[in-house]
């Protein structure tokens, strides 16, 4: 029962730190944003772990562990969160986060093609009901003008190529985080804090190129709060949840479970962001985590 608790609370965590970001991109754009997150979240681990006394543990991890960790954080936080910040400016929260959320849908994808597994019919209607949400969440009006159809198109795609490289990002960490001679709480810490370090200098060391105003220097005060805010809940306790879940359930029911994430940004959209949601995005964030289970409780 913990595992499932842990990625459910994954799952909270990520709709939370939504609500933040959504907030700062109103005063920010998306890579200023996704730089200024990275390095505060990275400094609050490291000296969190200086706090506690087990730096060490960073120092202990293999060189495998600390390559794919690396390689994890630039693929999925660094190009795929910027995306998927870009997405949430774009069409909001309550359409942004259940079309991210399907990367399940990929990490199966991955499976099939990469370790040959076989699909079921029941994986095909899970994917056929997934499909269906992201047609639901997509509509407009008929009175909606054409530029506003470009700007929705624009979001939605900048959504599904986030929920291709969070597919591939979760694949790796899961391979960093249950390694068998490194099974264990403090390891699962590290590997998660290493990936928010990796994308973090990565970013900064792109910034001339990515950030040729250097936006992240000029953050107000109540934007920086809010992304420090979202960055700690979301990079720093969001993702340990989820590979705290890794420790103790398969990646195959800890990844859905946290890809529930649709239903609280739904509610949190309208509650605290007081974004216009249609019944057709209420509908289609219901059916994309149903294909997900669907898909997952073979």
């Amino acid at each position: 029962m913990i595992g499932e608790l842990a990625a459910l609370g994954a799952a909270i965590c990520w709709t939370v730190s939504a609500v933040f970001y959504k907030e700062a991109l109103l005063r920010a754009k998306p890579i200023s944003i996704n730089i200024v997150r990275c390095a505060c979240t990275s400094m609050v681990l490291v000296a969190c772990f200086v706090v506690i006394g087990k730096l060490g543990i960073l120092m202990d991890l293999s060189l495998y562990a600390v390559v794919v960790a690396c390689v994890s954080g630039v693929i999925g936080l660094g190009f795929g969160d910027t995306l998927y910040l870009a997405a949430l400016k774009l069409i909001g929260v309550a359409r942004a986060v259940p079309i991210t959320c399907i990367y399940p849908l990929f990490n199966l994808l991955l499976a099939v093609f990469l370790e040959g597994e076989t699909v079921s019919l029941q994986v095909v209607f899970g994917t056929v009901a997934i499909v269906f949400g992201i047609w639901l969440i997509s509509q407009e009006g008929k009175a909606t003008s054409a530029l506003r159809k470009r700007v929705l198109v624009k979001g939605v795609a900048y959504a599904l190529v986030t929920a291709v490289l969070w597919a591939v990002s979760i694949d790796m960490i899961n391979t960093a985080v249950t390694l068998p001679e490194k099974l264990s709480l403090d390891h699962a810490l590290a590997v998660n804090t290493v990936r928010v370090l990796a994308v973090a200098a990565f970013l900064l060391a792109s910034a001339p190129v990515i950030d040729r105003e250097f936006g992240f220097l000029k953050m107000q005060r109540r934007t920086l709060a809010a992304l420090v805010s979202g960055g700690l809940v979301a990079l720093a306790l969001g993702w340990f949840f989820l590979t705290f879940s890794f420790l103790h359930i398969p990646q195959s029911q800890a990844v859905p479970i946290s890809s529930t994430t649709p239903l609280f940004a739904t509610m949190s959209a309208i509650i605290f962001l007081h974004e216009k949601v249609t019944a057709k995005n209420v509908a289609g964030s219901v059916v994309i985590v149903m294909g997900i289970f669907l898909i997952f409780m073979v």
